[in-house]
């Protein structure tokens, strides 16, 4: 699809996680001229890393066509790894980073960039429970996503 043809959309996302690893959440608003959608989820044992990615990645998946995305996020993690290219450099090289360690969270990062290759993303990174009201909306939406697995026992223990 032509870059022109691509429809432009606006992507506010944000994770938490009470302990890190703990239950967490994640939430995501996409905006395409006056139609809002709003998703959140959470995990009962995760890191807030993992919730910043899936906070973008169920972002981006709710999307039924190639667009034009400007992810806002409060995520260095995600923007720098995007804005930089070191998720991609990760990748080439087997998921190592430029020290030689591994990579965390390949399985999202693998997700997110595929995503990335459909869409064309452009993040934007935004100071966190700083007057921006998506990122407070979404910040409020993945505390409470994330309580809903407080005191969670997985099935079978």
């Amino acid at each position: 699809m032509s870059e022109q043809k691509r429809p432009a959309v606006s992507l506010f996302t944000d994770g938490a996680c009470s302990g890190n690893p703990g239950p967490g959440g994640w939430a995501a608003i996409l905006r395409y001229g006056d139609h809002e959608k709003v998703l959140s989820g959470g995990e009962a044992e995760t890191t807030n890393n993992r919730m910043e990615l899936m906070a973008v990645i169920r972002g981006l998946e709710a999307l039924n066509r190639p667009c034009k995305v400007t992810l806002y996020s409060d995520s260095k993690y995600v923007t720098d790894a995007l804005l930089k290219g070191w998720a991609k450099s990760w990748r080439r090289r087997g998921w190592r980073k430029s020290d030689n360690k591994p990579a965390l969270n390949t399985d999202l990062w693998e997700q997110l960039l595929q995503l990335c290759e459909y869409h064309e993303v452009a993040p934007v990174w935004v100071k966190g429970h700083a007057d921006h009201p998506e990122n407070i909306c979404c910040d409020e939406l993945a505390v409470a996503a994330s309580k809903k697995f407080v005191n969670f026992v997985p099935e079978g223990l």
